[in-house]
């Protein structure tokens, strides 16, 4: 049994951006890669949920702060399984704070897309 988080990509973070300047939106970009990288080195496989074979998907909205703090976080879609529900709260634990917002930006939020899978 092999233990498989896949790494989302940056196109996977749902961000609401209205009309942006280009160097804005490469700012952005370049920040949801640093947050992408930061969820892939910090989300962890539960041990209960690996003996049980358990896996899941979940989507989370993240409320940042421009020093990338997680001011407030909701569960928009939870997996269903009690033992990777449990993980969501520790992993933004863990992801705080992200990197810092791009420059002009005093708040975000944004939906995160989590995946826990076996191969």
């Amino acid at each position: 049994m092999r233990i498989f988080i896949p790494l989302l990509s940056a196109a996977a973070i749902t961000i609401g951006v209205i009309a942006a300047p280009a160097s804005a939106n490469e700012d952005l970009s370049s920040w949801k890669t640093a947050v992408v990288k930061a969820v892939a080195k910090k989300q962890r496989y539960p041990r209960s949920a690996l003996a049980r074979e358990i896996e899941g998907k979940a989507k989370v909205r993240l409320v940042v702060r421009a020093d990338g703090t997680i001011a407030n976080h909701e569960v928009v879609e939870a997996t269903g399984e009690s033992i990777l529900d449990k993980e969501i709260p520790r992993l933004v634990k863990r992801l705080n704070p992200l990197p810092s917002l791009p420059a002009g930006r005093e708040e975000l939020s944004f939906v995160l897309p989590l995946d826990w899978s076996l191969n």
